[in-house]
């Protein structure tokens, strides 16, 4: 019996794909991947006798009897998703799927947009004293949002927010940002493609955010927060010299002794 493997292709930069992940696809017999979302150049790493199918033309139930037969008859599957396939992966139902048939899987991890734009940003998402909270969320489309978790709510709490499946609806997170109490001049900004030969990225604020990134509609992630200024005044008690941790004994208390 084969298995299947859910394989976060990352962003788009084919380079940012782990170790594991790499070394699954060499060996898979079956490959399915997203073709609208993930990069096409990952299928260099494929065996050059794999059955390769583009699940952007496929339902649910045909991937699955496609994951089904392969398994059944010895064949190992590499199931590529983009990002990571935690992550909006829509990775749940399937899973569910595979265990009415008892087929084996497992998940292997891979960058999200996220923190793939964070790097390009040359942002830490965890600034000190700045935010310490980072809330992934979208805004509601054909998928329904649970009653408690509104755009209204989420941005109660503070932190830093990043929306995806979201950039169609610009305004709407920054009304609902500026209903929220948000200054006017926190910084936004506008991830298209992180990863890809087209990517762009559009810096503003909550007054001009809109304007700026009016014709990017699709495939874009948005993130809204002050650790966007990357202007820290406290640092990380990490590496502090007068800080002292389990690893590292306080200087101070090393000169006394």
């Amino acid at each position: 019996m084969g298995k299947v493997y859910f394989i976060g292709a990352g962003p788009g930069d084919i380079e940012l794909l782990t170790i594991k992940a790499v070394k699954i696809l060499k060996r898979s017999d079956v490959v399915i991947y997203a073709g609208s979302l993930v990069n096409g150049d990952i299928l260099s790493f494929t065996k050059k006798d794999a059955k390769v199918f583009d699940s952007s033309s496929m339902t649910l139930k045909e991937i699955i009897n496609t994951m089904i037969d392969a398994c059944k008859n010895g064949y190992d599957v590499a199931r590529l998703h983009s990002g990571d396939p935690s992550i909006y992966g829509a990775i749940a139902e399937q899973m569910k799927e595979l265990e009415k048939f008892n087929i084996e899987y497992e998940i292997i991890p891979g960058i999200t947009s996220l923190f793939a734009a964070a790097s390009k940003l040359k942002v830490q998402l965890t600034a000190p004293e700045i935010s310490q909270t980072v809330v992934i969320t979208r805004l509601e489309g054909r998928t329904k949002m649970p009653e408690d978790e509104s755009i209204d709510k989420i941005l109660s709490h503070g932190g830093t927010f990043c929306f995806y499946l979201s950039v169609d609806k610009l305004k709407e997170i920054v009304d609902a940002c500026l209903r929220a109490g948000f200054d006017k001049d926190t910084p936004v900004a506008v991830c298209y493609r992180i990863g890809w030969k087209d990517e762009k990225i559009v810096k503003g604020n909550l007054k001009d955010i809109t304007k700026k990134a009016s014709g990017i509609n699709r495939q874009a992630l948005v993130i809204v927060g002050k650790v966007l200024n990357r202007d820290i005044s406290n640092y990380s008690k990490l590496y502090d010299e007068n800080f002292s941790h389990g690893y590292r004994k306080n200087s101070n208390n090393i000169d006394k002794q």
